[in-house]
């Protein structure tokens, strides 16, 4: 069953109208788009700064390190996207039930196992990196925002080093 994805709301401030460019039906699926992606950041910064507190282990202190600076440039990523979602003329979700309902990742069952940390870490970031390859396309080709595609190009790239180091972590390719 799909889920049902929060429809983004359009600001309205002092009746100064939007015109950037893009169609109001255009900016209305890329926010739409945008609440998802906000959704899956959010949630994927949860999982890890839950990891960074709940490690254990021979490598905990490096895991513990590890976990916080991904966390950190998650935390900047949400902004990004927060914001990304306000400059073409809608409210960001901000309620964790909406970041719930509307995020393509799980929240998971508790571990304090490294490897199983970093295994559904990785996992989470290729989700991510694969469901905004979809999305870029999109935005870019059926909604004509390439600012917004460039800028989640930015952020797949993000997801792609955050992949690569944690597949590094554990001993190379999956």
């Amino acid at each position: 069953m799909a889920k049902k994805v929060s429809v983004a709301k359009p600001v309205v401030t002092n009746n100064v109208p939007i015109n950037i460019g893009i169609s109001e039906k255009n900016a209305q699926e890329v926010a739409n788009r945008l609440q998802v992606i906000l959704s899956d950041e959010q949630v994927l910064y949860a999982k890890t700064r839950n990891y960074h507190w709940n490690v254990e282990g021979p490598s905990f202190l490096e895991y513990h390190k590890l976990f916080e600076t991904l966390y950190t440039e998650l935390a900047e990523s949400i902004d990004e996207v927060a914001e990304r979602i306000r400059k073409i003329g809608h409210f960001a979700l901000g309620r964790l039930q909406d970041f719930l309902q509307n995020a393509r990742l799980l929240e998971g069952e508790y571990t304090n196992e490294s490897k199983v940390q970093l295994q559904n870490l990785l996992n989470d970031h290729e989700t991510i990196i694969r469901e905004l390859r979809v999305d870029i396309d999109d935005i870019d080709e059926k909604f004509k925002d390439a600012g917004t595609a460039d800028f989640l190009t930015g952020l797949l790239e993000d997801h792609e080093r955050w992949a690569w180091f944690l597949r590094s972590y554990l001993g190379g390719k999956k």
